[in-house]
């Protein structure tokens, strides 16, 4: 298993009503640029309250992120930034389950999140926000200058192909 870039262990019994804040340093950001393959991570924050219930711990708050990452077109790098909303909950390992209860229907609704599963008296944070940030990047992202390197490198865009099949189909379209 590699090491874990963000390391916010937090311990259940010592859950305070304050606001948990995670933010990377210098380090931790270049281990996590190098992790999720996008090229800088200038900003990665966030901002969460935890609050009980039952054995599990629910996390609300925001993500802030900056980050420069090579477009998927060009290489060239641009910038993104994001600020998310964050809801997950850390639970305990599951309960083995009885066959009547594999066959319930399980329905989900907009109250609910990411589980994420924990052992012992204590979670890790840091590396609950690190995968959040994994999720916002989008490793096919085009940045400003796609369409000059599609262009260059005569790749066409769906729907804007030239020729005598592109002529007939955009015919078809119109009847």
């Amino acid at each position: 298993m590699s090491e874990i870039e963000l390391p916010r262990i937090v311990k259940v019994k010592a859950l305070t009503e304050d606001s948990y804040v995670v933010e990377a340093d210098t380090a931790e950001r270049s281990a996590l640029a190098k992790r999720f393959g996008v090229s800088e991570i200038q900003v990665l924050t966030a901002t969460l309250v935890l609050t009980p219930e039952k054995s599990d711990i629910r996390a609300d708050g925001t993500l802030t992120a900056e980050w420069t990452q090579p477009c998927a077109v060009a290489g060239e790098d641009f910038a993104n930034t994001a600020e998310e909303p964050l809801h997950f909950r850390f639970v305990p390992p599951y309960a083995e389950v009885s066959a009547d209860q594999a066959e319930e229907v399980l329905e989900i609704d907009t109250n609910d999140c990411d589980e994420i599963p924990y052992e012992g008296g204590s979670f890790d944070l840091g590396e609950a926000v690190a995968q959040s940030f994994g999720l916002l990047i989008d490793p096919y992202a085009a940045g400003p200058n796609a369409d000059r390197a599609r262009k260059e490198k005569g790749i066409q865009v769906e729907g804007e192909q030239d020729g005598p099949l592109a002529e007939m189909l955009a015919g078809l379209k119109q009847s």
